[in-house]
């Protein structure tokens, strides 16, 4: 594959990647609902090479459940240059919570969908149990689905990162009420990860026009809320030419300031890394 025509800044970052296995090492449990072929730290150093990412946020696979020993064996293989979002049950004792801290975690992941492991009623619960420890809740979820939670979320009074411009499993108009509570999440100071937008694009690549003219209004909106992702290795879908995806921001994000707030400031703000 060829590389990007985008040029990164200094410091960009993939806010939102996943390692599967070993799995003589870190296999799935015998339930797992979601299930991935092995992708492994050194073919995901090919793709930080050739896209020219210097960070990165791993985030923990569905499919591990609550055990993140293969998301922080990797954090600690990549060093300083990595973070995590991670996944653990209520009651978790302060001592765990404060040993993922300092390895590197920085989130919850709060995924909503089929194959995820949490109750809506759990959700006040673990953010109060994370929120002394800085963390966010990072929300998957299906984005029309916000309309009968915004309350619920708002109410939350944590830090709040949206997976993948909303997710609208149906993509929706800018105008739809869903995507008007996605906007007031943001205007309240949700992040939103702009990636994956072949999982629920109908239009389809180069620029995915459906999810990237909500994309282009939440960057107009919210440039310093806006973060970009490869969602490698795409669990559940065909390999991906993270080089075209990294490109749909030259569509997206046409001014290069705008496209260093959502590459390199904005995560280093969020995750805690050196403002390069």
């Amino acid at each position: 594959m060829t590389g990007p025509k985008l040029q990164v800044p200094k410091g960009a970052t993939d806010t939102h990647m996943h390692f599967y296995g070993p799995f003589d090492r870190y296999p799935f449990p015998p339930d797992a609902a979601r299930r991935a072929p092995e992708a492994l730290l050194a073919a995901y150093r090919e793709v930080q090479a050739r896209l020219g990412l210097e960070r990165v946020v791993v985030v923990q696979a569905a499919g591990y459940g609550f055990d993140n020993a293969a998301t922080m064996a990797n954090v600690a293989a990549i060093g300083e240059t990595a973070r995590a979002v991670v996944v653990v049950p209520l009651g978790t004792p302060e001592a765990e919570l404060q040993r993922l801290t300092d390895a590197g975690a920085r989130g919850l992941r709060v995924f909503m969908l089929d194959g995820g492991i949490y109750d809506w009623a759990d959700v006040p619960a673990l953010a109060d149990m994370v929120r002394p420890f800085g963390w966010h809740l990072q929300l998957q979820l299906d984005g029309r689905e916000l309309i009968e939670r915004l309350d619920f979320i708002e109410d939350l009074d944590i830090q709040l990162v949206i997976d993948h411009t909303g997710k609208f499993l149906d993509p929706v108009e800018p105008d739809h009420p869903a995507f008007h509570c996605l906007e007031r999440l943001v205007h309240e100071g949700a992040y939103v990860k702009l990636s994956a937008p072949y999982e629920t694009s109908k239009v389809g690549p180069p620029t995915y026009d459906d999810i990237g003219t909500l994309a282009k209004m939440l960057i107009r909106q919210a440039p310093d809320r806006m973060l970009w992702a490869t969602n490698w290795p795409h669990p559940g879908h065909f390999p991906k030419d993270e080089a075209m995806l990294l490109d749909t921001l030259l569509d997206w994000a046409p001014d290069p300031h705008t496209r260093r707030l959502i590459l390199s400031d904005n995560p280093a703000r969020l995750y805690g890394f050196p403002k390069a």
